[in-house]
């Protein structure tokens, strides 16, 4: 990876909302590995930094969300990065609230910054970690649009801890590549699937021994 891009809007009106948790996570990964000093480039705020695997560059577009391919399309041509090594971190309505997930290219899904990011690198094969923000609660008024666009409800503690889940699958993805990345944050933890077959034969179990007997034949 040569290029860590944090999807998201600029100013404090924006900064703890929903739409903003990839560059929430950029950030956190500026600071765990000690970037130097942010400075105005390509229509964001840049910084470099010396990752697990080399040098590498972290990028907030200052665009606005809908127009990240403006910044993200030019960092990129300086840096001579190919789609493939721009790892974009964005929020993923389409996923519950603190799961995070890697993909290797693919679609927008509606997502309008990675609409701009396929217009801007040309291509839909960069990477991707995807921090689930969830779909708006029943009985919610608003669309979407102002879901994401409204600060997190869950509790902080919650929200750090999911900021700092896709942080730690950021690096992994410039230590060791996006599959790699992949096959280790979607495995389930030890034992989670045995725990899960034991519970589902524990419940069929308890269902039968509550069912009614079958009638025996009367005569």
């Amino acid at each position: 990876m040569r290029l860590v891009v944090g999807l998201g809007n600029p100013g404090p009106r924006y900064a703890r909302t929903r739409h903003n948790a990839g560059r929430m996570v950029a950030e956190l990964v500026a600071r765990r590995l000690g970037a130097g000093r942010e400075v105005a480039r390509y229509g964001g705020r840049w910084s470099e930094a010396r990752g697990p695997a080399g040098p590498v560059a972290l990028l907030l577009p200052e665009t606005y969300m809908n127009d990240s391919g403006r910044s993200v399309g030019p960092a990129a041509g300086a840096l001579h990065a190919a789609p493939e090594q721009v790892l974009v971190v964005h929020d993923e309505i389409d996923l519950p609230f603190g799961t995070v997930r890697g993909k290797a290219g693919g679609g927008h899904g509606g997502h309008n910054g990675l609409r701009s990011l396929d217009v801007g690198l040309g291509a839909r094969t960069y990477p991707r970690v995807r921090v689930g923000v969830g779909r708006p609660p029943a009985g919610y008024r608003g669309d979407e649009a102002s879901w994401v666009l409204s600060p997190f409800g869950e509790d902080p503690a919650e929200v750090e801890a999911l900021i700092a889940r896709a942080a730690d699958m950021v690096e992994a993805v410039l230590a060791d590549g996006i599959d790699e990345a992949i096959a280790r944050f979607h495995a389930a933890p030890p034992g989670e699937r045995a725990r899960a077959r034991a519970e589902r034969r524990a419940d069929a179990g308890a269902a039968a021994a509550e069912a009614p007997e079958s009638g025996a034949a009367g005569g």
